[in-house]
């Protein structure tokens, strides 16, 4: 059994809000540079070129931004968590769409008051410049990618559809960065702004590359998982048990995810992200799943022996963030898998559980938290039916505060459907739970 310690740092700075406050910091300096390099290059040809520069030299910055908060960088995921870094990727997405779109309007506009000419001619004259048709290109692939990004065609496109579009934001990358070493001006001002230049764009390049290439590739060539075993839990449940090499060094903690893919059973671009449903003990790790889709539903035809590709761990759903002695652990359905890992990690404290399914037969693992939780001394709330079916909600605030008197000085994990998610968390808010001792993350693709 894992024994992880569960460090409880009342009153100290929490982990997520030392990552905040440094990429805040990394944000704020390199912004502050940007601007005071934009100021001593001096201005354009004329005063709209001068702000249309201004607009394309923080574009690029947004741009690099964005390789950050998806490099998957083992220090920031987990403690902000892919879920939330995923959020402000999004956000930095659309506002370096409409910074990109203002820059190249202001660029038309101002070479077109430079020869008093139509906006039209210009951009037509425009795009028979290599450099300027690059960025053009550019600009028209972040348009692509936004596009695809808009809720009503995100829901109705197949993640791998979706993702392959997504893609082409790497082809704006390149784009974009040729486009700077033929027309940018500030950062060649003088040596400090082309060191400046090139080194932050060689730390963004090396973030995403080391994240997302170096780091899966050398861990999978280090631990060589395999299956083990395939374990129905039920009808439509089944745990896979995953072996390979020196796992004492995966630096897994339990609630945390991992990226799977098993290539003897699927094509190897098919992933799906399950979460541990066991504490990693450095003897193997452990995926339950619920048969939702053809690559979970699979997953009991997975062949005993055959190489599993394994990305992460990920996730910021740990005890890195406990904060109080006491811990609320509060799971809906499939839910429980984190819930249960944490429960087999959990070493101190006053331990209490909601579990929420529409009946005991549904419940999956549940003999296994029933047994964790009087290990620990805890208590087990095993919440049953549909909601409206009478009474009060189950995770309204007078059903939370009768459950659990001191919810207010507890450390509250939520993990369960969106929609369960959201009335546990309207319920805390509405207890005044403090928000540093709650902590809920969506486990999923980034």
């Amino acid at each position: 059994m894992a024994t992880a310690s569960n460090t409880v740092r009342t009153g100290a700075v929490l982990p997520v809000d030392a990552a905040r406050w440094a990429m805040w910091a990394f944000v704020i300096v390199n912004v502050v540079i940007v601007e005071a390099l934009f100021i001593s290059a001096g201005s354009g040809k004329n005063g709209v070129l001068t702000v249309a520069k201004f607009f394309g030299l923080h574009a690029a910055l947004l741009l690099l931004f964005q390789l950050l908060l998806v490099a998957r960088l083992p220090w920031l995921d987990g403690r902000i968590g892919m879920d939330r870094l995923t959020v402000w990727h999004r956000w930095v997405g659309f506002s370096l769409l409409w910074t990109v779109l203002t820059h190249a309007t202001l660029v038309v506009l101002g070479y077109a008051t430079l020869d008093d000419t139509s906006m039209g001619k210009t951009f037509v004259a425009l795009s028979g410049v290599p450099a300027s048709l690059l960025g053009m290109l550019a600009a028209a692939v972040l348009v692509v990618i936004a596009t695809i990004s808009t809720r009503p065609l995100r829901r109705r496109l197949p993640y791998e559809v979706w993702h392959g579009l997504h893609l082409l934001l790497y082809v704006a990358l390149g784009l974009s960065f040729v486009h700077q070493l033929q027309e940018t001006t500030t950062f060649t001002s003088s040596a400090f702004a082309t060191a400046y230049w090139w080194m932050l764009w060689l730390f963004a390049f090396g973030a995403l590359l080391t994240g997302r290439v170096v780091m899966p590739v050398w861990r999978n060539a280090y631990h060589r998982f395999r299956v083990a075993a395939v374990v129905p839990e039920s009808d439509n449940v089944v745990s896979v048990y995953v072996t390979g090499r020196h796992l004492d060094k995966l630096p897994a903690r339990a609630g945390q995810f991992c990226i799977w893919r098993f290539p003897g059973h699927h094509h190897w671009w098919l992933a799906n992200p399950f979460s541990l449903s066991a504490a990693p003990g450095g003897q193997g790790l452990r995926l339950t799943a619920k048969a939702v889709g053809s690559g979970s539903a699979g997953l009991r035809h997975v062949p005993v022996g055959s190489r599993a590709f394994v990305e992460g761990p990920y996730g910021a759903f740990t005890s890195l963030h406990r904060s109080r002695p006491g811990v609320l652990l509060i799971a809906g359905g499939v839910g429980i898998t984190p819930v249960r890992a944490m429960l087999e990690e959990q070493s101190a404290g006053d331990v209490v559980v909601l579990y929420r399914v529409r009946s005991e037969a549904e419940a999956v693992l549940l003999d296994e938290v029933r047994h964790l939780v009087a290990l620990r001394g805890g208590r087990l709330h095993l919440l049953t039916g549909r909601t409206g079916e009478g009474g009060a909600p189950p995770f309204g605030a007078g059903s939370l505060h009768q459950l659990v008197p001191d919810i207010t000085e507890r450390d509250v994990y939520v993990c369960g459907p969106p929609a369960m998610t959201g009335a546990v968390l309207s319920g805390l808010r509405e207890l005044q739970v403090p928000a540093r001792q709650v902590h809920a993350e969506r486990f999923g693709l980034a």
